[in-house]
């Protein structure tokens, strides 16, 4: 056994070199690492009594990647490119061993391996679209020479971790090597290789299959909205393209595109989400070793939307839940949205028929508050009334065993008040889950003045457990996602009676990144959700287009009419009632720019992400860009409204809310944190 650096080694079995790569936790590429495989594979290659050589890494998986702290750094060491050609010019069969993962860079080694192997729990992928990149070492040109065209593109505009036994169906992996025993089958093959005289394959020299124009043409056409707005899908596209050139003339087009989208603003932001999701789970009062509190059963009050939604992330993983309503009626009917639910993900083929009854096995209803009693995680998911939660929660207290926690789902309303209820406070958490709850990733933990270690750090593993993107903030009006969108809403209703259109207001979110704008979201979820006819004295002008019965989608006309495909179009109604207020209000309307319409929807919640910054309701700036990003459909290109302020300048945002406030009042009154960073020559990635 020889050390090569202090994360490789290289070994022999008889005729057989092995360079084993160990740098935890996933043998990312660094410089390290770069250095042992050159190092590694140059010995091996000098030394006469090798034949072939096998590359295999220990610990849980092959190498999951590029080390993404070194991007935008002074190379160190061997380059990527100096490890590729040492094994793909090698003279001996150089075989690639994969198990776990051998994701983006770590792919893009194996496929300059003359041969690969892999266990049946291993995984192949390009996933450097979800960092604003593409695959930057070849991985463009090889891929498609093994898989075609069509596939390459699926998996490099996807970024999907692709199962080892669709890697053996499509030629990316030559065999398969038993559970457990991946060193023995690889060895097993190289000795194959040897004995079978087995040609030393280069991936390079193949041709691409099936990449005509028109393969191209109905990919961008099929994905179009899914792309829309991003750099690298169409880069990915590009690269593929240009894989049917010359092997050579395709590197240099992978290699100009890759570093177009290095030094773009949309991969730097997309890089930064990634470093944020896993940075907002660090609690600083919060000890790593903190004991966490075992949840083995869930009880949830309330069958509706939000309950069962919730319910269904518990039952995905394996924890029994237990859900509570108030009549038959109502939990049966919860119960069966719960079941179609899963029964309609049966139908595309997601699950099993068997896995849709071992999750609904695992679910109990109950109109009996009684049978929470021991449960360990209890959440109340009951409409937005705080006598009522009080009520609920004074009643847990009585019944639920002492350790469990005691969770509510309320979007805006004061927790701490809430905690009041109980005669154990320490036990209450806020589990803001999004609608629908069973699909939207995000979920703001909502830390009280007493809520204890032990149940926010249970919170924290757990919604990580039940997939979710957990952030914790602090009690306050809407909690941060809430308190800054009413910031946004509240500015597309002044700019609507200023003279803008709700379907201007809409064009300029959109064309910005979000899925849609504001009016078009309210037409969706429907206009009457609040509305109640016998009280309504068409006030607003959403009480005036209810009265008409335009209620969004559901009814074919709202803030927009609709054709019988639910295609938006521009309605003069709607303007003509929207003229109507502003002119008894004595507003003159007048053309607003899509940059005012930008500027006064974006900057106010900028301005409130700082007053929540203040008060600490958030722990960290990039909290809250994660909060936007996994629960509002801002766009990850341009990495929340926290670092878009950065990227746009914080003395311009200072600039821009000073002369709204002298134009239109004190609503855009800059926060004392945005003056002081503006002051400092600072920005919100500046703070600790």
């Amino acid at each position: 056994m020889a050390a090569i650096n202090s994360v490789t080694e290289l070994t022999q079995d008889g005729d057989i070199a092995i360079v084993t790569l160990n740098s935890p936790p996933v043998n990312a590429l660094s410089a390290n690492v770069r250095d042992g495989l050159f190092e590694g594979f140059k010995a091996a290659i000098a030394d006469d009594s090798v034949k072939a050589i096998v590359l295999i890494c220990a610990g849980r998986t092959f190498i999951a990647g590029a080390d993404i702290s070194e991007f935008g750094g002074a190379q160190k060491g061997a380059s990527l490119f100096d490890v590729q050609n040492m094994m793909e010019n090698s003279p001996k069969a150089v075989v690639a061993a994969i198990h776990g993962t051998a994701l983006g860079g770590g792919l893009e080694v194996a496929l300059t391996a003359h041969y690969r192997v892999a266990v049946p729990s291993a995984k192949c992928g390009l996933p450097e679209v979800n960092l604003g990149l593409l695959p930057g070492a070849g991985g463009t040109q090889r891929l498609p020479r093994i898989v075609g065209a069509e596939k390459a593109l699926e998996m490099m505009t996807s970024g999907a971790h692709v199962p080892a036994k669709e890697c053996l169906a499509m030629g990316l992996v030559d065999a398969m090597a038993e559970e457990g025993k991946l060193l023995e089958g690889a060895v097993a093959f190289a000795r194959k290789v040897l004995d079978e005289k087995m040609p030393l394959k280069k991936v390079r020299d193949r041709d691409v299959a099936g990449g005509s124009p028109e393969v191209f043409a109905a990919f961008r056409k099929a994905n179009a909205r899914k792309f829309r707005g991003f750099d690298a899908p169409e880069a990915n596209i590009k690269c593929v393209e240009a894989s049917l050139l010359p092997f050579e003339e395709g590197l240099k087009v992978e290699r100009t595109l890759f570093m177009g989208l290095m030094t773009g603003a949309q991969s730097a932001a997309q890089r930064y989400v990634f470093f944020a999701e896993r940075l907002a789970n660090k609690i600083p009062d919060v000890p790593d070793d903190t004991a966490e509190i075992p949840v083995k059963k869930v009880g949830i009050i309330g069958a509706g939307t939000m309950g069962g939604g919730i319910a269904m992330n518990f039952l995905n993983v394996g924890i029994p839940v237990t859900i509570v309503e108030t009549k038959q009626e109502a939990l049966d009917r919860g119960l069966g949205v719960i079941r179609k639910n899963y029964e309609n993900t049966a139908k595309r083929g997601r699950l099993t028929m068997e896995q849709v009854e071992q999750r609904m096995g695992l679910l109990t209803g109950t109109l009996a508050l009684e049978d929470l009693a021991d449960s360990d995680l209890v959440i109340e998911a009951i409409f937005e009334n705080m006598a009522v939660k009080k009520e609920v929660f004074g009643k847990l207290d009585t019944i639920v065993k002492q350790g469990a926690i005691l969770a509510t789902n309320t979007s805006a309303l004061n927790i701490d008040e809430i905690a009041t209820a109980v005669k154990r406070p320490e036990a209450v958490i806020g589990l803001h889950f999004f609608s629908p709850a069973n699909v939207m990733r995000l979920l703001e933990i909502v830390r009280t003045d007493h809520s204890s270690n032990e149940v926010i750090a249970t919170s924290m593993k757990l919604a990580k457990k039940i997939g979710k993107v957990a952030v914790l903030v602090g009690v306050c009006p809407g909690f941060v996602g809430n308190r800054m969108l009413f910031q946004r809403q509240n500015q597309a209703q002044r700019l609507v009676m200023e003279g803008a259109m709700p379907w201007d207001v809409d064009r300029v979110l959109y064309d910005f990144g979000f899925p849609m704008g504001p009016f078009a979201m309210s037409d969706l979820a429907g206009l009457d959700i609040g509305w109640n006819k016998e009280t309504s004295k068409g006030e607003t002008i959403r009480d005036q287009l209810c009265e008409l019965d335009r209620r969004g989608q559901k009814t074919g006309a709202g803030y927009y009419d609709y054709d019988e495909n639910r295609n938006a179009i521009p309605s003069p109604v709607t303007e003509e009632i929207i003229k109507g207020f502003a002119a008894k209000q004595g507003l003159n309307q007048r053309d607003i720019s899509d940059e005012e319409i930008l500027e006064r929807t974006i900057f106010p919640m900028i301005n409130e992400g700082a007053k929540i910054l203040e008060e600490g309701k958030a722990i960290r700036a990039s909290d809250i860009d994660i909060v936007w990003i996994n629960g509002y459909g801002w766009p990850v290109y341009r990495g929340g409204p926290m670092h878009y302020a950065d990227l746009v300048g914080l003395p311009k945002v200072l600039e821009r809310l000073k002369q709204y406030q002298n134009e239109m009042g004190d609503f855009f009154k800059p926060s004392a944190l945005l003056e002081k960073l503006v002051a400092e020559g600072k920005g919100f990635k500046d703070l600790k």
